[in-house]
Parts: structure tokens; sequence; C-alpha cells
């Protein structure tokens, strides 16, 4: 069931929503969260679809707010909405409202959105593309429990990782980090097999991909050894070795989809780690609304640091010690098992 609305009101709109349950025959709302997503009009089909799929597990109303630029100043200086009201089987298992924004209303999205959200239900905000410089001081940023941004979208990936790092609030998350779920769980299992002490790392992955980074960081911060970041031809993520006192460990993905664990001792494993749709991250985005305290973690610890060695160089040393003292480590490194239980 759809509705269309012109020049409307948050009022009108959530006076369609109630006529639109009542004519279906379900007045009552079985909806765990509002899903706001803020994106432009080339993308809002793509994110919309991805959230419809993903309401499935987690039934909620979604707000799209498509801000449209006007073309002429007299079109900028008038105000208007416009919104479509879905319900029923074209808005999956939950309420659907595409919000069309013009003109000076566009500065004021959030006056908008407020009175839409579902009460005493947590709100999650979502930019597919174009996130603010600071999401949680965002003015719809601002509304929510969860910030869900997509470095991968942005024309500066690694750079972006930068500056999220500077404006990060608990509460913050990017979809590069939820792409990298798998792999951090399946080298967590096979740390768990073998007790050692990794020495260094490497993490391989196509260029201008900051899932990339931000695995080679969490293992930088987690593991506390130097990790070396890799290119190549991707798709993604292809590769991790980890260099320890009692072998190496490799988990190596050349297609997307298969990949191979070898651990020194032990015959290869074929593990399935395809590449997940957009879908199936906002789904696991949505399952916790806690603050990920591992990503902040691993985005602090930031890009620059990547292949940082932690013995002192020669020169650290100060004037009178001894060559074993300048040859001696800087300190024992953390246990692997220890390590990855963390």
């Amino acid at each position: 069931m759809k509705t269309d609305l012109t020049d409307t009101t948050s009022s009108q709109i959530n006076k369609a929503l109630v006529l639109g349950r009542r004519a279906l025959g379900t007045p009552a709302i079985g909806m765990v969260l509002t899903l706001v997503i803020v994106t432009d009009e080339e993308n809002a089909y793509d994110a919309l679809k991805a959230a419809n799929e993903a309401s499935r597990e987690h039934p909620s109303r979604t707000l799209v707010v498509i801000k449209r630029a006007a073309r002429s100043a007299r079109d900028r200086a008038k105000a208007r909405l416009d919104a479509e009201v879905r319900l029923g089987a074209d808005a999956s298992t939950g309420e659907t409202v595409v919000l069309r924004l013009y003109g000076e209303v566009i500065d004021h999205a959030q006056s908008v959105v407020l009175p839409l959200l579902l009460p005493d239900a947590p709100v999650v905000v979502w930019w597919p593309v174009n996130a603010p410089a600071d999401p949680a001081n965002d003015p719809l940023g601002a509304l929510a429990q969860r910030r869900v941004t997509d470095a991968y979208a942005c024309e500066q990936p690694i750079e972006e990782l930068a500056a999220r790092t500077e404006t990060y609030t608990p509460g913050d998350t990017d979809l590069a980090w939820t792409r990298i779920t798998p792999w951090r769980s399946m080298l967590a299992a096979a740390l768990d097999q073998v007790v050692c002490e990794v020495t260094r790392a490497e993490v391989e992955g196509e260029e201008f991909n900051p899932s990339v980074e931000l695995l080679a960081m969490w293992l930088a911060d987690r593991l506390k050894v130097p990790v070396k970041r890799l290119v190549s031809s991707g798709p993604g993520l292809t590769s991790v070795r980890l260099e320890s006192d009692c072998g190496p460990i490799v988990l190596h993905r050349p297609d997307a989809s298969l990949a191979t664990l070898s651990i020194q001792g032990q015959p290869d494993r074929a593990v399935a780690l395809k590449r997940r749709e957009t879908s199936e991250l906002i789904a696991e985005e949505l399952r916790r609304l806690d603050p990920d305290d591992t990503y902040a973690s691993a985005l602090r610890y930031g890009v620059a640091r990547l292949g940082e060695e932690k013995a002192p160089s020669p020169a650290a040393v100060p004037a009178g010690a001894t060559a074993e003292a300048a040859s001696a480590p800087a300190a024992k490194k953390a246990p692997a098992k220890k390590a990855a239980g963390k």
C-alpha cells in the first residue's frame, strides 16, 4: 500500500501511517527501532532495498531522507516536503516513509524526522554516502543511539578513517568495520588453536579499501606487534599472515568466496568467507545498539602507525649503554592466545 503526499507536514504523514495500518487491519505496532537513511536520489533505491531486507530480522520504521537541491533561487527559498508512505507488502515487515526535502527545509531535516520517530524505541541513522565529518554532532545524528557510515563510499577512504578517529563518539560505527567481522572471527579462532607468540603480521588487500586498514589496525592493537599493509588486485581483502614462534598462520582468500586457513603442523582447511551484501551488514549492525569499544580501540590505533617496529633503534639507546642493551627487545610480546581473546 502506497500513499503519496505532496507539500505535506509531519502531522499529515503520521495520520497517513495510522489510516494505512487501519486499512490493512494491523493497527498494532510491532517494530523495534527507527532506521533513518540519509542519502541522495541516486543511491536511495539501493539503500532502501538493503534496509527492507534487513527489516525481516529487525522490523522497523524506515525513514528515508532525500535532500533535493533546487535549481533556481526562487525554488531554493521555497520550503516544501513531499512524502511517500509505504505499508504492508511494499514495506517488507515494517513501515517506510520516503521524505523529499526542498528549499529551506533541507537545513531543518531533524524537525521533520523527530515527530516521525517511534516512541520509546532506539534510533539508528545510516549514511550510505556523503556522511558528515562529525556524525554525532550532525542534527540528524544527534537523534540516534547508533550512527552508521561507510568509508568505502568516500573518495579518499583512508583519509576518512583518520577523520573518523578525530571525531569518534561512542555509538559511531562504519560498514568498512562490519565487513571484516568474519575475518576477525576466523583469525581469533585460529589463534585459539595454538599456544605461541605472534611476532609480526601482514594484511593484503586492494589499495583503496578501508577494511584492509581496519583489520591491520585491529591486529596491531590487539596483538601489540608490527603489522604491514600490502596491496593486491583484490577483490577486497585477500590474505592475512601471522608470523609466530611456532610457524606461520595464513588465511588466504583469492576469489572473494572461499578461503584457505593454514596453520603450521595442521592440514590446510577450506573455510567459507564470502563478501556479504549491504543488507547483511546493516542487519548485523542493528543487532547491537551499544557502543562498539573494539572498533573504537582499533580506529584510535591510527593508520600512520601501521608497520611500526616496537624495538628501539640504536640511535635511541642512551649514551654509555652496552651493545647487549642496544640489541635487546623493547618488551616481550603478548601471547597470541591471550591477545586474541581480548
